[in-house]
């Protein structure tokens, strides 16, 4: 095997990484970016799909934002969530192409 020809990410990729993927780990983050794939929800919208407390969501929407994986934008007095982009919705597709796979 010639070593030379192997490349390591750096450093700060993988630590990034790895943290993107423990968000996706979290089954109730993961539940709200997947009623989030179609859809532009209210923290009340989800909670009540996901039969949580509007804090609870809350919470995992500040985890989702500040990982950049959700925008928020106000319309009146509600604040509405969508997937930031595209890339999410890949990665959850993908996820679950693979679990399905027999």
């Amino acid at each position: 095997m010639d070593k030379k020809n192997i490349k390591l990410l750096d450093e700060d990729i993988i630590f990034n990484v790895s943290n993107l993927y423990k968000v996706f780990s979290d089954e109730t983050r993961l539940k709200i970016l997947t009623v989030l794939l179609d859809n532009e929800l209210c923290v009340y919208d989800i909670a009540e799909l996901l039969n949580m407390t509007h804090s609870s969501i809350s919470h995992q929407l500040k985890v989702l934002r500040d990982m950049k994986l959700v925008k928020a934008h106000k319309h009146g007095k509600n604040v509405y969530y969508t997937l930031i982009d595209d890339h999410i919705e890949r990665i959850i597709k993908i996820g679950v192409e693979h679990v399905n796979e027999k």
